[in-house]
């Protein structure tokens, strides 16, 4: 299964191929649809470009995704849309259109509140677990852990390099994680390493602008659908090991 991550932390100032409004989510949503995705990942953000939970946003933007799409679409819950954990609590509780899962960083403060909140509306959980973080360590000993929908193994080392043994690093602190289904994805030059090592080893991946703004042969990506489409045929190319693109990084309505 190949999951699309529409856009992230990003802003327009990486570029016009990131989706930043909500009919602009939907129409890139439909392309990467179209073009092999399974699932959407996205962020939904305010009039300023920031993420946010707000209820109104996540409405817009899951009532516009699904217009054109029928397939699972989760959103974020990142502690940088919402720092306070009771308050993030609040808004997951306020939501009035819900996604069908939405992730969880286990490292951030308040990580079993918001993913107990979200279990009791019904909402599937992604439990992000971040290599470089306690965030593996806290989730195996959760009792929340055999809920959650899945595992999302992130790969935080951006170096093409070493991306691939970081990630293995990764896969055996989780073990069989209580036999949960795992997606396994990077950022930035360490996303095609990974991505490989994912295709190889049988497992789920994602592919996207919040993630990675370049091609594995080095040109920029014109569309999440053009990076779902590399994805998607990876067996058919011969993949470097190199990948350009440092990550670059209002209020909630």
């Amino acid at each position: 299964m190949i999951q699309v991550c529409l856009n992230g932390l990003r802003s327009a100032t990486d570029g016009a191929a990131v989706p930043l409004s909500p009919g602009a989510m939907a129409e890139s949503a439909a392309q990467a649809v179209a073009a092999g995705a399974a699932e959407v990942h996205v962020h939904p953000k305010t009039p300023c470009g920031d993420d946010t939970l707000s209820p109104r946003a996540l409405a817009e933007v899951l009532t516009a995704i699904r217009a054109v799409v029928d397939v699972p679409v989760g959103v974020t819950t990142g502690a940088w849309a919402e720092p306070d954990p009771g308050r993030r609590v609040e808004r997951v509780r306020s939501w009035t259109v819900l996604p069908d899962h939405a992730s969880v960083n286990w490292h951030e403060p308040g990580a079993e509140l918001v993913a107990a909140a979200l279990l009791e509306r019904g909402v599937g959980v992604e439990a992000g677990l971040w290599s470089g973080t306690d965030g593996p360590r806290r989730f195996l000993a959760s009792p929340l852990a055999p809920r959650v929908l899945r595992v999302l193994a992130e790969v935080r080392d951006t170096e093409p390099g070493t991306a691939g043994e970081s990630a293995r690093s990764l896969l055996a602190q989780l073990g069989t994680a209580h036999g949960i289904p795992l997606l396994l994805h990077g950022e930035d030059g360490g996303a095609w390493p990974v991505l490989r090592l994912a295709r190889r080893s049988g497992l789920d991946t994602r592919i996207g602008l919040e993630d990675v703004l370049f091609l594995p042969d080095g040109r920029r990506a014109a569309s999440n659908a053009e990076l779902v489409s590399a994805a998607r045929d990876f067996a058919e190319i011969r993949w470097p090991d190199a990948g350009p693109g440092p990550h670059s990084g209002c209020g909630n309505p």
